[in-house]
């Protein structure tokens, strides 16, 4: 459920008009909902009911430190895949000890950053990082505590390039290889295995690859009780999908309840990692009608946002939902929503019915509060959208909009 609703006529964010932001910010414009937000991160951390859990955002679907501020004001901790992301967590002042370090290519000076700042653990991809981190926690004289990645070969069920829980991805170890890193982790002096990690992939719209995922991640974490090592935080990432057309994922309860049977009699803390299942439907971008333009073979709606904006119907063929902020009614037709830039793939959305809109207007791309903002790029020289969060009436600017200035100060 969002707070983005037709009355009266018109588009409103919360007790906001979408039409007075975009004239007061300009467009493009990303526009966020806290009441949404709020509802989302309620509905995952009440889904593990009694279990000794922590909800960790996962800070690369969005970034915006006033967004992870407000999520960590309501008790989240984050998941970060690099040293900017750490470094925007602890500016957003998220608890060190509720933050929990991903990624397959972690540098030597955010392993340095990550312990210096304490963070909960190190979720480990291969074994030549897991001897990196030691040596670096033996010269720091730090402890570091870690879990190991394992790739469950679960096929997820979802987009190729959001799958990461099969053999042939680049994440994790399969779980011959990770009992090797938890044995070369328990002996090392400095590296404390306390966890156990898994994430299978992104927009899932199913719970049997969780349970499947989950199921193998207990039988492994068993036979590693048996060597000496004791396995405290189960981390089974994030994924869960949200609806940007007519999917029906899992509610946050559904998976929570599989979780909760699977873990009967265990003392195990979990983490869960959502992302878009929190922000995704939390934002939309609003955009303007620049031009329209009719050739024999098609119908486009040229406005003012583009692939640098939102890239994920140009990079996954990714559907959004796309609506007038002020409708009207009017014939539909068939039509291609493109934007300013110098590529062909540079579209919002491809043979879509909608309204004949005309320039000047505003539409809403829904749904895109998760990798939208966080994808984004300056790419044709295009200076990146402005950020707002909307609290009831209230309305704050995240990020101010880039200047032909910022697009070249590193530059000078």
């Amino acid at each position: 459920m969002d707070y983005f609703e037709y009355r009266d006529g018109e588009l409103w964010a919360e007790g906001v008009r979408v039409k007075e932001l975009a004239e007061r910010f300009g467009t493009p414009l990303y526009v966020y909902s806290k009441r949404t937000l709020t509802r989302h991160y309620h509905a995952f951390d009440t889904a593990l009911g009694e279990l000794d859990h922590l909800t960790c955002f996962s800070v690369k679907a969005n970034g915006n430190v006033s967004l992870l501020r407000l999520l960590g004001g309501l008790g989240a901790g984050v998941d970060i895949v690099s040293g900017g992301e750490l470094h925007r967590a602890l500016t957003a002042g998220i608890d060190p000890r509720k933050i929990v370090f991903s990624g397959v290519g972690k540098q030597e000076h955010e392993i340095r950053d990550a312990l210096k700042a304490d963070i909960l653990m190190f979720n480990v991809e291969s074994a030549q990082e897991l001897k990196h981190i030691g040596r670096i926690a033996a010269e720091m004289n730090t402890p570091a505590r870690i879990s190991i990645r394992i790739n469950p070969d679960v096929d997820p069920k979802t987009h190729p390039y959001i799958s990461t829980g099969l053999k042939k991805n680049k994440f994790g170890l399969d779980m011959l290889e990770a009992a090797g890193a938890y044995l070369l982790a328990k002996e090392a002096p400095f590296v404390e295995p306390v966890g156990m990690d898994c994430h299978i992939g992104s927009q899932l719209t199913q719970i049997d690859p969780f349970v499947e995922a989950l199921k193998k991640l207990l039988a492994f974490a068993d036979r590693l009780q048996f060597s000496g090592v004791d396995i405290r935080y189960l981390d089974l990432g994030g994924g869960l999908g949200i609806t940007y057309n007519e999917e029906a994922p899992p509610l946050p309860a559904d998976l929570g309840q599989a979780i909760v049977d699977s873990l009967a009699g265990r003392t195990l803390t979990v983490i869960l990692e959502p992302g878009r299942a929190i922000a995704g439907n939390a934002g939309i971008l609003v955009t303007q009608v620049l031009y329209t333009k009719k050739s024999s073979a098609k119908n486009f709606v040229i406005v003012d946002a583009a692939m640098n904006d939102l890239v994920r119907p140009s990079l996954y063929g990714a559907y959004h939902r796309i609506g007038e902020v002020t409708p009207k009614y009017r014939e539909k037709i068939v039509v291609d929503v493109v934007g300013p830039i110098c590529e062909s793939s540079d579209f919002l959305a491809q043979d879509r019915r909608l309204p004949a809109v005309e320039p000047g207007e505003h539409l809403a791309v829904f749904s895109a509060g998760a990798y939208g903002f966080t994808m984004s790029s300056q790419y044709n020289a295009r200076p990146r959208a402005a950020e707002v969060i909307v609290d009831g009436d209230q309305t704050t600017q995240a990020r101010r909009r880039e200047t032909y200035a910022d697009l070249i100060a590193l530059e000078i």
